[in-house]
């Protein structure tokens, strides 16, 4: 008889098992999925309850037949892929796989990896959860509905290869509507005056206007600060109020995924989609001092801040070692999740407390130390004691009129001494100025009134931090899907961060405008989180999934008829604009074409007039004139005419002036070429640059300035711009037509892109 089969999800977590359960067990993973809706058709049987019809994903044949082997006659086979609903998914899949008369599965559920957890679990078997596969097909049926039945429109109403997701469409609805604010915005001008004040014992400090007549002030231009200025000119300012109190602050509760991905973009400037790459090689295991794999970690995809009674207990042992007493709890402190939270998982912490940055830092890259260290340290803070923060606010009459000044210093730091959030940077101040000593009724002298004009600003773009917040905030998605939404939406090409920032480009306004007006419900933010409530009611068997999908899709089916017939095509007859065409004064419409965006007279074909365009900050379209074409000195090696310099799409070249008559085109020669693309040599030791360069055969490449001294040479454009997940100093422009266009990361090793609409 075979020993018993032991099945999980990552290849990573086998050594890890391995480690603690010994020759116990036979250990296999399925390296993901291993059945899935088929790639060619909707693979949902419509008509006989919304079916999900999986299959075997193509390429997974070989660990479908690695599982079979290690199974063998053994009749106990225990199912540990990932602890949610997805792992829950390819654990109902792996039985079906494995079925056999007579054979029992057992449904592992491994929240950390350690020792103690792993034989814990073990022990601690269940059935396999009927609700969350229920949840997870359900889920994965609403995604195949939407994208299959969707997509297929976009691609004839705008442009091949385009897709619409049921909540990464959402997501894009967001950014895009936080983008048409931002370009509908008018800017209001206000004024503040603020006065440097003086008493009978120094600092000066800093007074802000703020009441007139014991009523809030608006300064709404410079004529009534100059009346107020006036005003307080012939009155010498009293400190009316001095008031003084400590307040008590008290830690964030530890990580939910949402938060770790939120700090780690904006302590560490990682991407959500790093974040949890890297969380997830702290929790499948990391070789320590004894060189066997440790998990670091509990399961980094949950919603909960629980945590275990031993974790919290072990917490304040090491917080008095390390911190002393003042600093620790006389009983571990615990956070009351959110409602509707799910709660199978505890919040992210360390596994064990004492493996301590110091002690685990040997053994971590950078981006796994950092990360870890963020985790551990606000897991430790949040079993620390209260910070103390002694606060002095002075109210100052002149007049009629209100100064307020305030100031802080830290009593007691307590938890600050670890950990401060940036939620909690704008409330807790340790370097605000202090205020001097005065009591109530003293005159003030003041050294200078300070007018300053100001504008109304904006709503920020979202930040990958403040988009995930939103997300979360708005019920949109699941810690699960945080990170993937946020990569797919770039991927599509629908958006493109900058400067860290996400912005959409003309393909993903476009997308979005026909989404919302044709399915204006499938994808409001409203319909998407109402969904993602259903759907965990379908967890807690509190909902029925057949009676769920066909709610969903008889609305769904109806816009999607009229869709069919009633979507604008941006290919045919695109979008009318406001502008008129300067040859025949018909109107432009914005169309799209194989290279993207553009205007065309809609007097096409008898006007054939067309032109690239840019929005401004108001998002008003404006025609860009094509550049002019720069006649050379140099003929026609067929006809002798002479030759000019065009732009093509993979740079520039010399053709003919006599075109159509002639052809003869012709590559730039590399000396004349040399074209800068503002890249540093990145080879050690050398100080050059990357040029555009054209081989002998007429091929573009780059290379560096100081050839033959140094060979650097690549095929792909290089662009100044450092990648974000392994600092490689440049990135390469590629294009696929499966992909379409994207910035990569040239270090094979690190896979990063970045999508974007070629101009």
């Amino acid at each position: 008889m075979s020993k018993p089969l032991l099945v999980v999800e990552s290849p990573t977590k086998v050594k890890t098992l391995k480690k603690y359960l010994g020759n116990d067990f036979q250990i296999e993973a399925t390296v993901g999925h291993l059945k899935d809706l088929p790639q060619n058709k909707l693979g949902v049987d419509i008509e006989n309850g919304f079916k999900p019809l999986y299959s075997n994903i193509p390429g997974k044949q070989k660990v479908i037949t690695s599982l079979k082997k290690a199974a063998g006659d053994t009749m106990e086979v225990y199912l540990a892929p990932d602890p949610d609903r997805e792992g829950e998914a390819i654990a109902w899949h792996t039985a079906e796989i494995l079925k056999k008369k007579g054979r029992k599965f057992y449904r592992v559920l491994f929240h950390e990896l350690t020792e103690k957890a792993i034989r814990q679990a073990m022990i601690s078997t269940t059935g396999l959860d009927p609700n969350k596969y229920e949840a997870q097909k359900a889920r994965r049926v609403l995604d195949r509905l939407v994208g299959y039945e969707v997509s297929p429109l976009l691609w004839r109403k705008v442009q091949g290869g385009l897709s619409a997701g049921r909540v990464q469409s959402v997501a894009l609805r967001i950014i895009c509507e936080r983008e048409k604010a931002i370009q509908a915005f008018e800017p209001e001008e206000y004024w503040t005056i603020s006065a440097l004040f003086e008493g009978d014992f120094p600092p000066a400090f800093l007074g802000k206007l703020s009441r007139k007549n014991n009523e809030k002030l608006t300064i709404s231009n410079e004529t009534v600060a100059k009346k107020i200025l006036e005003d307080l000119s012939v009155h010498q300012p009293v400190l009316e109020k001095v008031t003084r109190k400590t307040i008590k602050r008290n830690p964030l509760p530890p990580f939910t995924t949402s938060k770790l991905q939120q700090d780690s973009i904006r302590k560490l400037r990682f991407s959500a989609k790093k974040t949890m790459m890297v969380a997830q090689q702290l929790y499948e295991g990391i070789e320590l001092a004894d060189g066997e794999p440790t998990g670091l970690i509990t399961y980094m995809r949950t919603d909960s801040v629980r945590i275990s009674q031993d974790a919290a207990e072990e917490a304040l042992k090491l917080i008095n070692e390390k911190f002393g007493k003042d600093y620790s709890l006389e009983k571990p402190r615990f956070f009351k999740n959110r409602k509707k939270t799910q709660d199978a998982h505890e919040a992210v912490r360390p596994t064990s407390v004492f493996n301590t940055p110091e002690k685990v830092a040997p053994y971590l890259n950078s981006d796994q130390m950092a990360l870890y260290q963020l985790i551990w340290k606000r897991f430790t803070a949040s079993q620390m004691a209260q910070a103390l923060i002694n606060q002095v606010s002075f109210s100052i009459v002149c007049g009629q009129y209100t100064f307020t000044a305030s100031g802080s210093n830290i009593q007691f730091p307590g938890y600050l001494a670890l950990y401060q959030s940036e939620e909690q940077e704008d409330s807790i101040d340790s370097k605000t100025d202090q205020l001097p000593d005065l009591n109530e009724n003293t005159p003030l002298k003041v050294i200078q009134y300070d007018p300053k004009q100001h504008f109304t600003q904006p709503p920020p773009r979202f930040s990958e931090a403040s988009l995930v917040k939103e997300l979360e905030e708005n019920g949109i998605g699941r810690p699960s899907t945080y990170a993937t939404i946020l990569s797919t939406i770039r991927e599509k090409k629908y958006v493109e961060l900058e400067k860290g920032y996400f912005k959409p480009n003309e393909l993903g306004f476009i997308v979005n405008e026909l989404l919302v007006k044709n399915f204006p419900n499938v994808f409001s933010v409203d319909f998407t989180s109402n969904m993602e409530e259903n759907l965990d009611l379908l967890e807690s068997a509190e909902a029925d999934a057949q009676t769920l999908l066909k709610r969903f899709y008889d609305p769904f089916k109806k816009n999607l008829d009229m869709a069919v017939t009633d979507m604008l095509s941006i290919k045919g007859v695109g979008f009318a604009t406001d502008l008129k065409c300067p040859e025949c004064n018909s109107t432009i419409h914005l169309k799209i074409g194989k290279n993207g965006p553009f205007l065309a007279c809609n007097g096409y074909p008898e006007c054939k007039f067309t032109r690239d365009y840019v929005r401004d900050e108001k998002g008003i379209i404006r025609p860009v004139e094509p550049a002019a074409e720069e006649i050379t000195d140099k003929t026609c090696d067929q006809c002798g005419k002479p030759m000019i310099i065009k732009f093509g799409k993979y740079g520039q070249f010399l053709a003919c002036s006599g075109y159509p008559d002639c052809k003869y085109t012709k590559s730039l020669d590399p000396k004349e070429t040399g074209k800068a693309t503002g890249v540093k040599c990145p080879e050690l030791s050398c100080d050059g640059e990357i040029v555009e360069r054209v081989s002998k055969r007429g091929k573009i490449f780059y290379g560096c300035t100081r050839f033959p001294k140094c060979n650097f040479a690549i095929w792909d454009k290089p662009v100044d711009k450092p990648c974000p997940d392994c600092n490689s100093k440049y990135l390469i422009e590629k294009s696929t037509k499966k992909q379409g266009n994207f910035l990569a990361c040239p270090n094979k090793e690190c896979g990063y892109k970045e999508f974007f609409t070629a101009s």
